[in-house]
């Protein structure tokens, strides 16, 4: 199948909001492509495909290779988006006339040509085909298709096309390697389920709801147990004969950034728990683990200046046994005792809480305002472990967050759907000599309309540009909220903000009233006041 197949289901996607819609185009698009076309479509989509040769800064060259340097520059400036802005002023040569390249083609091709030669094959390509179809090909050899698809739905589509639970597809997807063709046969009832056998796969994370005050009331102490909510990422653990892996929550293999965990993983279990810099057996702030995220090889120097340990929560399979089917409590003795039994370096057990009242654990809820604490969790003592978000077995009970007025000073545009808009915001507070430092960056929590008419705000004030970067005048007042706010060497204000986001644009109070920096190392010296207390 070709190309422009791929670049309408691209096209559709993106035009299409609705999530029973997405699904419904996925379900199409596996029913009617032939293999390997639609594993290799589903693998773009699920950001699986990866080709070295083939980053960003080729297509940066061919645009101002082909297209006139101004142009190039005014074009990029305005749209935003890379592969959008090639896909639109490329001009084909004069006289091409070949048939565009089938998915498997380009995949095959891409592997076999030498890295040199890449430029000159996309631009073969580009040659080819219509803005449509430039455009999938761009994002299909770059990556980030940004079409509202992510690879939990992705296999949700496949659940509802097969008639297979999605929780069955989940245990085996990292199982099989692209274009899928072992997955496909089983789904259409061609072939048996594919077993991992010892293989490190993924399995499905179980998740909390956020505990509201009518839940609260609802609950009987006795029946629930509390551990705090570590801030840190959470991790699954998966080891034994076939390898071993640590996978992010969404499933992505995480095991290149943090090896000397990988190295304490001597055993065969599934394990899961939170991933944390720990110095000295105290949780460092979740900035500190921002330093070893997203890192393929971190240097030996930055494992000792920050390391990593996980804090384990539950024990999913001891062995070959499975134990996600026992009550929460059974799974829990199992786990102290194994740990008992390993003791893995770099892995300790997140304490139970004891409390004997709701009232009673409420304060303590109250008290846990520290940079390595976001509020508890409360799991039913008898919850199975069960995939996804089922309500009423877990609960996460997280403290309320604090609040800071912050000017704007910097906009950036967005990516995706907001390409086009100024959407990624750094703000900032008063220093006592008078001058705007910033202390974080949101880009989350208005409304459509809010982000149009900050939009329009920004471009009628702009007072200089840093590429693709506005700064403004201050004349814009967020309420900005979040989790913490921690000490930073990487902001001018020597201040970050943990998880900001936007409650609210305050058009009724002037930037010169907006919050000074001491006020914003108050919050967090309080925080650490508050976790000397809780220790």
């Amino acid at each position: 199948m070709s190309l422009p197949a791929f670049a309408e289901l691209l096209e559709r996607l993106v035009f299409t909001p609705g999530r029973n819609a997405k699904l419904a185009l996925l379900a199409q698009w596996f029913a009617t492509q032939p293999d390997p076309e639609r594993g290799i479509g589903l693998a773009a989509l699920t950001d699986e495909l990866v080709f070295s040769a083939a980053k960003p800064g080729v297509i940066r060259e061919l645009g101002a290779s082909r297209i006139d340097p101004e142009l190039w520059r005014m074009s990029y400036d305005y749209v935003g988006d890379l592969a959008e802005t090639l896909a639109l002023v490329w001009q084909p040569r004069a006289g091409v006339n070949a048939p565009p390249p089938a998915l498997s083609d380009i995949v095959q091709a891409l592997q076999d040509t030498p890295k040199a030669e890449v430029p000159a094959l996309i631009a073969g390509w580009l040659d080819t085909l219509d803005a449509g179809g430039r455009l999938a090909l761009i994002k299909l050899v770059t990556g980030g298709l940004r079409v509202g698809v992510s690879a939990r739905l992705a296999r949700v589509a496949l659940a509802e096309w097969s008639g297979q639970r999605v929780e069955d597809i989940e245990e085996v997807w990292h199982g099989v390697a692209w274009p899928y063709a072992p997955l496909f046969r089983w789904l259409e009832g061609q072939a048996e389920r594919p077993d991992p056998r010892d293989q490190p796969i993924f399995r499905p994370l179980m998740l909390a709801h956020p505990l509201e005050a009518p839940d609260l009331a609802a609950l009987h102490a006795p029946d629930w147990r509390a551990e705090w909510k570590w801030d840190g990422i959470r991790v699954q653990l998966t080891a034994g004969p076939g390898g071993r892996r640590i996978w992010s929550r969404g499933g992505e293999d995480i095991s290149g950034a943090f090896p000397e965990i990988c190295a304490a993983m001597d055993f065969h279990a599934v394990l899961d728990g939170e991933l944390l810099v720990v110095r000295e057996n105290e949780v460092a702030p979740f900035a500190d683990l921002q330093q070893r995220l997203n890192r393929k090889a971190p240097t030996a120097k930055m494992q000792r200046d920050f390391p990593a340990a996980v804090r384990l929560y539950d024990l999913l399979f001891d062995a070959g046994e499975d134990l996600r089917p026992l009550p929460f409590d059974t799974r829990r003795a199992r786990l102290e005792s194994w740990h008992a039994r390993i003791s893995p370096p770099r892995m300790d057990l997140s304490a139970l809480v004891p409390f004997d009242s709701l009232d009673t654990l409420g304060r303590i809820r109250d008290g846990a305002r520290a940079a390595s604490i976001e509020g508890l969790m409360l799991k039913r003592a008898d919850a199975p472990y069960v995939a996804g978000r089922t309500k009423g077995l877990w609960w996460k009970w997280k403290r309320d967050p604090l609040t800071v007025d912050a000017v704007l000073m910097y906009a950036q545009r967005g990516h995706g759907k907001r390409s086009s808009f100024y959407s990624d915001y750094t703000f900032g507070v008063w220093r006592a000599d008078g001058e705007l430092v910033p202390i974080g960056k949101a880009y989350s929590g208005y409304t459509d309309d809010e982000l149009a008419w900050l939009d329009k705000w920004i471009r009628n004030n702009t007072t200089n540009r840093f590429g693709p970067v506005r700064e403004v005048e201050r004349g814009i007042v967020f309420e900005v909220a979040f989790d913490a706010a921690q000490r930073s060497t990487r902001h001018k204000s020597g201040v970050a903000l943990r998880f900001p986001r936007i409650a609210r644009i305050r058009r009724d109070k002037p930037p010169e009233e907006a919050d000074r920096l001491e006020t914003v190392e108050a919050l967090i010296d309080t925080t650490l006041a508050e976790r000397d207390r809780a220790g």
